[in-house]
């Protein structure tokens, strides 16, 4: 017996992502996923057409845990608690299911704006950070926010050099972010 689609889907996904750190996106085939996964073309056709599909795949599943979060802020009261709470919840969403597609983002950054996937996210950001401080706040602390998230992410890349784990780099920036968000006059939005 075969294994479920959906495990078949996400070991694509996985080994896509390997070659493409390892590699580059633009010189990864869909025959060099194949051979690593074992399987023919066609069986890797089957699920995917082409390395776009593969990666707006992955950006999907990103894009709606990031909806879920955004929703999740929008139903909250506009505290700083929440405001911090958010931005906790953003650090475990990234650092659990996605430092290795933001990797791919950040290195990446020609095919991601070439992707309609690519402005989906930063749509998804901009409202994230909005939520944090909405545009009717001081400059200075829309700024704050964006910094806050922004940091979250560019903590995966900073210490690349340095023999750190992804929990450290997590703690880092979280620690970061949670500064910038402290320091925000406004606590509603």
């Amino acid at each position: 017996m075969g294994e479920p689609r959906g495990d078949t889907r996400e070991r694509i996904q996985a080994v896509a992502l390997e070659l493409f750190a390892e590699h580059g996106y633009e010189k990864t085939s869909l025959r060099e996923i194949a051979e690593r996964l074992h399987v023919t073309k066609a069986a890797l056709y089957y699920h995917f057409k082409t390395k776009e599909d593969i990666i707006v795949s992955l950006f999907d599943d990103a894009l709606a845990r990031l909806d879920d979060l955004i929703a999740w802020g929008q139903a909250q009261p506009p505290t700083l608690e929440t405001r911090q709470e958010l931005v906790r919840r953003y650090a475990d969403n990234l650092y659990t299911s996605a430092p290795a597609l933001m990797r791919f983002a950040h290195e990446n950054q020609g095919t991601m704006r070439d992707l309609a996937v690519g402005e989906k996210m930063k749509c998804r950001v901009r409202a994230l950070i909005e939520l944090l401080a909405d545009r009717k706040a001081p400059l200075t602390d829309q700024l704050k926010s964006a910094m806050a998230i922004f940091g979250l992410n560019i903590a995966l890349f900073t210490f690349d050099d340095y023999d750190i784990t992804d929990e450290e780099r997590r703690t880092t920036g979280l620690t970061v972010a949670m500064e910038m968000i402290s320091s925000s006059q406004s606590t509603e939005r």
